[in-house]
């Protein structure tokens, strides 16, 4: 056989709804491309699923380039697989081994719930950012680049908090099922510029209340998140969150 070709055995989570129970199904997929992504791989899978009369696994993806965020899979129980800094559609089979058993679940977390397979309800994190994540302001016309000097280290750390795509791994990851990355790099990347600043009161607490009514747990501090997400987004924003929901609070005090 080609080295260029492997033998799996994929162990699959199948669950038809949300209100049925789920299970592990294995299928054996043999001449698998090593230059192949995790998604086409489980493209291949359903292509054969289906010319077997069997229902394909429902799994999440869009632009398949590593910027959506919408390819969750936990892959031998790691957010999107061994690869540090890489979402799921960049995983390529070559990091397997040939004969080589891959479990694929979903994200488990109470606020993800299931919706069939693979595929989870991440309107979690859509409803954080609608109570406070944005800038109420009429923009108008593109203002001129040099009419509000921002620091260049503000813009950077600006710029790697905005980074964060929304997947949900740092939540998978988390033991507790934490959101505090994922709305620290929303906090950050708009309170660090003067055009956030108006707001950064207001939008903290708002948006802490939303992640505590959604069911996410408290921080486990072990870093798990940052090792998970695949935009590299550094725990630094999450003492940053906690310094401005502290500095909010005082000021509603008052």
């Amino acid at each position: 056989m080609s080295s260029d070709l492997l033998n799996l055995t994929l162990r699959v989570w199948r669950q038809a709804a949300p209100n049925q129970p789920g299970a592990f199904r294995d299928y054996r997929l043999d001449g698998v491309s090593t230059h192949m992504s995790f998604l086409e791989m489980l493209d291949v899978l359903n292509e054969r699923l289906i010319a077997q009369g069997e229902e394909p696994v429902a799994f999440d993806h869009d632009c398949r380039e590593g910027i959506c965020g919408m390819c969750s899979l936990m892959i031998n129980g790691q957010a999107h697989g061994p690869d540090r800094g890489t979402t799921t559609c960049q995983l390529h089979m070559r990091r397997f081994r040939n004969g080589e058993t891959i479990t694929i679940e979903p994200w488990r977390a109470d606020p993800f719930p299931v919706i069939r397979d693979l595929v989870v309800n991440r309107s979690a994190f859509d409803r954080i950012i609608q109570s406070g994540g944005f800038v109420s302001v009429n923009t108008g016309n593109a203002p001129d680049g040099n009419s509000i000097p921002v620091p260049g280290v503000d813009q950077e750390v600006a710029m790697d908090a905005a980074a964060c795509i929304g997947c949900g791994a740092c939540v998978a990851a988390c033991k507790n099922a934490s959101a505090m990355l994922f709305v620290s790099a929303k906090v950050s990347q708009l309170s660090i510029l003067p055009q956030g600043k108006p707001e950064r009161a207001n939008r903290v607490l708002n948006m802490v209340a939303q992640m505590d009514k959604e069911g996410f747990g408290s921080c486990t501090n072990t870093s798990e998140c940052e090792a998970a997400c695949p935009a590299e987004i550094s725990v630094a924003h999450i003492a940053r969150l906690n310094r401005e929901y502290m500095k909010a609070m005082l000021c509603a005090d008052h």
